[in-house]
């Protein structure tokens, strides 16, 4: 793949406008599209072009996505595990224990600091844009976009994947699925929690279930059974903080080792046990689906092999 994104106008379109043409026909960002067109990056039929530039059917409309960016983050080196790589997106498998991104209490050693890293040993000239985040205790996959259209593009699509919770249904797929350990077992081996979750204190950073929050949904399945717990697999429908620790603890079912929903047990996991294995994304660029996934990681495998173990499996 290229540094350039190019469109052929198709047939019946006569005297549009660039910026029109983009936002209407391409379902670009209008923030994109501005910004490509101030800084000369747009041609049409190989002259850069202004974005109220009139195109007809068989133009071709080319937008240039080379940039030298910078960004306020020591790159550090670390040892990534990278599942998923192109042009325009990284996908890393998050290990326990890293902060996503730097904070004042955690300046260095977060993800964003290595996969900055990354790109400079590289010569990659990006920089690190989140699609999505996981907590710091959380381990799993990770989707970094590399130019600001994919960024644009993946945003948009998962963005609209949470709208599916308004009935308002996208052509195109984004699904983050996650293995939990629970505590107990689940009445129903399957089911969805549409309940809305919101944050009851605004200085504290606990979420909950409360009639004016955000409507939030969830769906679950159980994997495999112990005695004193279940091995889920979790999709989310919408992306909230905290959404499936605060779904599954408020159904009476709180993961092992969430000491903030649940409780802190080190003699069976020293953090949440949830794990981001799975994601179903349509590519920024093709649109052709990408499923990508990661095993669980062995501190999950050790407290699942303790539950077998006292189910006496």
């Amino acid at each position: 793949m290229t540094n350039k994104l190019t469109y052929i106008v198709g047939e019946n379109i006569q005297e549009v406008k660039v910026r029109d043409y983009l936002k209407f026909t391409e379902n670009l960002s209008s923030r994109f599209i501005k910004s490509s067109g101030l800084s000369g990056k747009i041609s049409v039929n190989d002259k850069v072009a202004k974005l109220n530039h009139r195109i007809s059917s068989k133009d071709k409309i080319e937008i240039d996505m080379k940039t030298d960016e910078h960004q306020n983050i020591e790159p550090e080196k670390m040892d990534l595990n990278v599942i998923y790589e192109d042009t325009d997106l990284i996908v890393i498998n998050k290990r326990p224990g890293i902060v996503v991104h730097p904070t004042k209490g955690y300046p260095l050693g977060t993800l964003a600091n290595g996969v900055l890293y990354y790109f400079k040993e590289r010569n990659e000239k990006c920089i690190v844009r989140l699609v999505s985040r996981l907590d710091m205790d959380t381990s799993g996959l990770i989707i970094i976009a590399k130019n600001q259209f994919s960024h644009m593009a993946l945003a948009r699509d998962m963005q609209g994947n949470d709208m599916q919770g308004s009935d308002n249904m996208q052509s195109k797929t984004f699904e983050k699925s996650y293995m939990a350990v629970v505590h107990g077992n689940m009445q129903r081996k399957s089911g969805t929690i549409d309940l809305p979750i919101g944050k009851p204190d605004a200085e504290g950073i606990k979420r909950g279930v409360c009639e004016d929050g955000q409507r939030s949904i969830t769906h679950y399945e159980v994997i495999e059974s112990f005695k004193n717990g279940d091995l889920v697999k979790v999709t989310l429908e919408t992306g909230r903080t905290h959404q499936i620790r605060v779904h599954l603890s408020h159904i009476g079912h709180p993961l092992y080792g969430d000491s903030l929903y649940g409780a802190e047990e080190n003699h069976y996991i020293d953090r949440q046990a949830l794990h981001a294995y799975k994601l179903i994304i349509p590519h920024p660029r093709t649109g052709d689906q990408l499923t990508l996934e990661s095993k669980l990681p062995e501190d999950m495998e050790n407290l699942v092999s303790k539950l077998k173990a006292e189910s006496g499996i």
